[in-house]
């Protein structure tokens, strides 16, 4: 159990993301890989999180981003109820951004989704 302002260490992350679904398996891989992390200090409900991830979702459908798990994640979010925490990983490549929902303690997954990073710049 994590006291307010305890940060969630890397290795305990690597250990909640040892499920077997496609999504925590590349967030594992991800961060194994030196990706950079952050789970915030604070939690949020997951009622509200899964009405933001809601609209996210039919946003990357319209515009054609892939995603991972992100539908999943939003049912999740509905049928969980309590409150969770928020982290984020991010690709040591920038490719993908994962973000995981753990519950108010940090010590349970809830739910884990990822969003492919469009690459801006100037044309070639």
């Amino acid at each position: 159990m994590l006291t307010r302002g305890e940060s969630v260490q890397r290795k305990r992350l690597e250990q909640l993301l040892s499920g077997d679904d496609q999504t925590s398996v590349a967030a594992l891989a991800a961060l194994r890989a030196d990706a950079s992390y952050v789970v915030w200090d604070g939690t949020t409900s997951a009622e509200s999180l899964a009405r933001v991830y809601g609209r996210r979702l039919r946003h990357t459908l319209q515009k054609g981003i892939e995603t991972s798990s992100l539908e999943q994640t939003v049912q999740r979010l509905k049928r969980y109820g309590g409150s969770v925490r928020l982290g984020q990983i991010r690709a040591t490549d920038g490719s993908w951004i994962f973000m995981v929902f753990l519950d108010q303690d940090g010590c349970t997954l809830v739910a884990c989704t990822g969003v492919r990073q469009t690459q801006s710049g100037p044309p070639q």
